[in-house]
């Protein structure tokens, strides 16, 4: 080949794509038109993009670094749609003749989307039930207030870039078999913005957002329960060039309590009685998320009875009324009797015709193959 790609671009046979980059958009600045209207620099320019279009395009590259013609793809009239592709960025052509690379499409915005934050909030049963208002201490960003999101020092604002005017892209010619075509590229000054920032700001280093820690108020809703997430609209971080907040999101970890399980809206604790007050019955003093009450205990309650105090449970999340407290009665039965407790329960058991019970059997819950069983028996 008569032009030496690489020596152009002043970079390595092997330079990764990365380097070639660089290359380009350090000379691009230095041989832009704009910059030096000299035709001999505008000749080098014309050079450096030829090259660039060449080393960074890999299968153009392949081509250049076999001897090949890299804007001739290496095949003939007929090679169709495989040689079209091996020489040629299909994509940039295309653009070409449908509009879309010859149009600008205008700079991008530097304001973008802050991201969302979470944080874990641990909340008593309680707190839970009825809901509170806690304050939360958050390290986010917040819109710098020296440059107020524009990340240019204070007096000075950005300039229109020099190379692409503003547009926030360049564009390019280059021949291909079809003629000449335009690309275009996001500039490589600018980044895209169309404009540059030559005098940051000192407080947020130019990005517009500066790091803190605040202290936001917020209402917890009563009936939230373990892993709930409560979204707070715009509380998150401010986003890169004092663009909108994110959203924080409180994730609710309920805290174990010592007496009642929480399932759903109703909670559930168990107490345990003895056997004697299970028979004659009693009057029991219960802890709720109310305060103490009473409840009464029926004579001849049995072990796992259920005994339930209703709208006693947790309050509904967006709705009314509330869940119910379910108690759980454990009868105790006396493991070790003196000999008058012993003397009174053998009185007991000899008037009641208890003194040797044969005992009661019931058949015990079946098994789902049991059931499957007696179902094809006609059972």
């Amino acid at each position: 080949m008569s032009n030496d790609y690489y020596a152009t671009l002043g970079v390595r046979r092997d330079a990764s794509q990365e380097e070639i980059k660089k290359a380009y958009r350090r000379l691009a600045r230095e041989l832009h038109p704009d910059v030096n209207p000299d035709p001999e620099t505008q000749e080098r320019f014309k050079e450096i993009n030829q090259a660039y279009e060449v080393l960074s395009d890999a299968g153009k590259r392949r081509m250049y670094d076999m001897g090949a013609d890299p804007f001739g793809g290496g095949a003939g009239a007929g090679a169709g749609a495989a040689g079209f592709g091996a020489g040629f960025p299909f994509s940039d052509i295309m653009d070409a003749f449908f509009g879309s690379a010859g149009a600008t499409r205008g700079p991008r915005s530097r304001a973008r989307r802050g991201r969302n934050a979470t944080i874990r909030v641990e909340l008593d049963l309680s707190e839970s039930a009825f809901g509170t208002t806690r304050e939360i201490t958050v390290d986010t960003a917040v819109l710098c207030d020296v440059c107020q999101g524009s990340g240019a020092a204070s007096g000075t604002h950005p300039d229109t870039c020099d190379m692409c005017h503003g547009r926030g892209e360049v564009s390019q010619v280059t021949r291909s078999f079809l003629g000449q075509v335009m690309t275009s590229r996001p500039c490589p000054q600018c980044g895209g913005y169309g404009s540059v920032i030559r005098h940051p700001c000192m407080e947020c280093s130019g990005e517009g957002r500066v790091r803190t820690r605040r202290t936001i108020k917020v209402r917890i809703p009563a009936g939230v329960e373990d892993g709930t997430h409560i979204q707070l609209a715009g509380e998150g971080e401010v986003g890169p060039g004092g663009g909108p907040p994110g959203d924080l999101f409180l994730e609710i970890v309920e805290r174990p309590h010592k007496i009642f399980e929480r399932r759903g809206d109703d909670l559930h604790c168990t107490v345990h009685i003895p056997m004697t007050a299970a028979a004659l019955g009693t009057s029991l003093t219960v802890e709720t998320l109310d305060g103490d009450e009473q409840i009464d205990v029926r004579p001849g309650t049995q072990a796992g009875q259920v005994i339930p105090m209703y709208g006693k449970g947790v309050q509904r999340l967006n709705e009314t009324g509330r869940g119910d407290l379910l108690i759980h009665v454990n009868v105790e039965t006396p493991a070790k009797l003196d000999p008058q407790q012993e003397e009174l329960l053998r009185e007991l058991a000899k008037l009641r015709g208890e003194e040797r019970p044969p005992g009661k059997f019931s058949p015990g819950q079946q098994g789902f193959f049991s059931r499957l069983r007696d179902a094809f028996n006609g059972r």
